[in-house]
């Protein structure tokens, strides 16, 4: 028990701002050890995000609590993900060889690509989540409107972040030359045991209970389809996936996800 307690607040720890015992560190037995409660992590970031944004509404607009409710998710996370799309944005969007690629993203500073990818990410996510909560607030009659919006911020990061976490059963780790290095190395390499890729999922998946509606399960779907691609995509330029491009898996996914269910609440 002691171990599962240290291996999660590593978790906690490593992928959020929340601060942790001094005894909790960044060793790479335990980083390797919490991948299991990454999706967890989404939890506490989308629960976050969803308790502000039922916070708010009684005193501010939803276009307000929206974007305040995606400023926490990113001071919780300290922008660690979104970091992660900028660096893969720009590696792929100015490199033209594998070196060349993971040189780029191993650069902390911020390109023309990264900039780019974020003004359309940013924005989309707050496009799409106005609509779910507007959605949410018109047809609350049928259902409980504080339920479905902590259910969809909550599912919206937990399953984007078990999305990303496929990537160590599914990928190879790119294999980086020493001279170019990686940030990430640490958290993303290793074989993933099948018994952490099944409590992964349960803490991926089981958030989309909250939306009593077994229809949203057809969100999975859309959003391997995009992890698919993505994958494809890191496979055919640098020969697998490295830590940053687990961050931009997750921010893809989870616009996609948002963007899914608003399409099967309509059809539904």
């Amino acid at each position: 028990m002691k171990k599962e307690l240290h291996a999660f607040l590593t978790a906690v720890m490593f992928y959020t701002r929340i601060p942790c015992p001094t005894w909790v560190d960044h060793s790479e037995e335990y980083l390797t050890y919490s991948r299991k409660y990454f999706p967890l992590i989404g939890w506490i970031v989308g629960g976050l995000s969803g308790l502000t944004v039922i916070g708010l509404l009684n005193i501010l607009s939803i276009n307000l609590a929206v974007i305040l409710s995606i400023a926490i998710s990113i001071i919780t996370t300290g922008a660690f993900h979104e970091d992660g799309f900028a660096d893969t944005m720009d590696g792929f969007g100015g490199g033209w060889t594998k070196e060349k690629i993971l040189t780029i993203m191993k650069d902390s500073r911020l390109g023309t690509y990264g900039s780019i990818g974020l003004l359309i990410m940013i924005p989309l996510k707050f496009l799409a989540l106005i609509e779910l909560v507007s959605w949410a607030e018109t047809n609350a009659f049928s259902f409980d409107f504080y339920q479905v919006i902590l259910a969809c911020f909550i599912s919206g990061h937990s399953v984007s972040r078990f999305m990303a976490l496929t990537f160590f059963k599914s990928h190879e780790y790119a294999k980086i030359n020493d001279k170019i290095g990686s940030k990430s190395k640490p958290i993303a390499k290793g074989e993933l045991p099948i018994i952490d890729l099944f409590i992964a999922s349960v803490f991926g998946l089981l958030p989309l209970a909250l939306f009593e509606n077994y229809a949203v399960f057809l969100v999975l779907l859309p959003c391997f389809v995009a992890k698919w691609w993505m994958g494809r995509w890191f496979n055919k330029w640098i020969g697998g996936y490295t830590g940053d491009c687990l961050g931009a898996v997750q921010q893809v996914t989870e616009v996609v996800f948002y963007l899914s269910i608003l399409v099967i609440w309509k059809f539904t």
